[in-house]
């Protein structure tokens, strides 16, 4: 098959999205060939050797756009101005697009259909530019209704919760849309290690003096930082002992007042970490040495943190609704009706000061058996058999 990795393969960058790309194409491994978008020869190739270096960095970013050598800008508009011959794609049985593509990728997409010889399948995440427009970027949220008007030119849509899914298709009901291709939910998968050693593998978290509680994701907007920081506030006023640890990109647009309030928590003395974007094995220590961890965000496509929280053996706060309440159902999650500040405080202090309930859902936690990346490109392969083009 096809894996169209045009953002992905030019940043390092872990955001959401970039994580499922990247465990998708090692996931598929020899039954897919990564391509992209080469807007500076202007067709369709498959990936170079920087390109496929580019995916199995180990390495971060402070920022999540993309980034073209010198070198391999100059070569696309030199091999593009003397018409040197387009490298033909590979012979195929399909297409998967597991990004949120861009306009100019949207423009080239009826090139690269012509060259599938299987059905064309995208993944959606979510729609949440649209429900929270004054939490998106503002560049996004301009970017979204063209975005899911072009999603209908798919042979299929495999949705990451059913939370999306029901979003996408309410949305494409509303807009008037004839004969839209079919959308399946197909739940997301995690790192094989993990996902194989979820549950009993990892050590039950014990009571300490100075509990740590870990909160992993990107600070913007909808991620409600605002909320959990001023939820740590009052706690560490009323005297209550923890440290606070968060691990994520920022987003300036979205996220700047959170970044200030760390700044000042900080600035205060509160014992509070923030580490900005960290590779896997820094995120897996960190997993480690937590007590608990909290994800207040507002509204998610699927919630992976909430997830690896529990693979790794520690439980989650987060919200019981949409595409969260999905991923904490099965257990090892406080699931709260509200994620505002006061809400965020008292689950924390309830599982500060109860042991025995961090240790309950832990247990919890242990019996959860996790799908991998494996189980998901499985399941999408096959979907993608019984697939016709339309």
């Amino acid at each position: 098959m096809l894996l169209d990795l045009s953002h992905t393969s030019h940043t390092h960058a872990r955001t959401g999205i970039q994580r499922v790309a990247r465990s998708l194409q090692f996931a598929l491994a020899d039954n897919a060939t990564p391509i992209t978008h080469d807007p500076h020869r202007q067709t369709w190739r498959t990936l170079e050797p920087w390109e496929h270096a580019n995916l199995t960095a180990d390495a971060t970013a402070a920022k999540r756009g993309a980034r073209w050598p010198l070198a391999a800008r100059m070569r696309g508009h030199l091999h593009r101005l003397i018409g040197r011959p387009h490298h033909a794609l590979p012979r195929n049985s399909g297409l998967i697009v597991p990004e949120i593509f861009s306009a100019a990728v949207a423009r080239a997409l009826p090139e690269l259909f012509a060259a599938t010889g299987g059905p064309r399948v995208a993944l959606f995440h979510d729609a949440i530019a649209l429900k929270f427009p004054e939490l998106t970027p503002a560049k996004t949220v301009a970017r979204f209704p063209p975005y899911l008007i072009e999603l209908l030119a798919f042979d299929g849509i495999a949705a990451v919760s059913d939370d999306s899914r029901e979003t996408l298709v309410a949305y494409w009901r509303w807009l008037g849309a004839k004969n839209p291709p079919p959308v399946r939910t197909i739940a997301l998968g995690m790192d094989s290690q993990i996902a194989a050693r979820s549950g009993e593998n990892f050590p039950v978290p014990t009571p300490t003096p100075n509990p740590v509680v870990l909160s992993v994701g990107s600070i913007e907007g909808r991620k409600n930082h605002l909320a959990l920081l001023e939820a740590c506030e009052a706690l560490w006023t009323r005297g209550a002992r923890f440290s606070l640890h968060l691990i994520g990109l920022a987003q300036p647009q979205t996220g700047g007042a959170a970044l200030a309030q760390i700044r000042q928590l900080q600035a205060a003395g509160r014992p509070l970490r923030y580490d900005g974007p960290v590779n896997d094995a820094a995120l897996a220590a960190a997993y480690a040495a937590c007590t608990f961890t909290v994800y207040p965000s507002l509204i998610e496509g699927f919630g992976l943190p909430v997830l690896e929280s529990v693979a790794h053996g520690r439980p989650c706060i987060c919200s019981s609704r949409g595409a969260l309440g999905e991923s904490a159902r099965g257990g090892g999650c406080l699931a709260l009706e509200r994620v505002d500040a006061t809400s965020l405080a008292d689950a924390i202090a309830h599982l500060l000061d109860t042991p025995s309930i961090i240790a309950a859902l832990a247990a919890e936690a242990r019996t959860r058996r996790l799908r991998s990346w494996s189980d998901y490109a499985a399941e999408l392969r096959a979907w993608m058999q019984d697939l016709a083009r339309r």
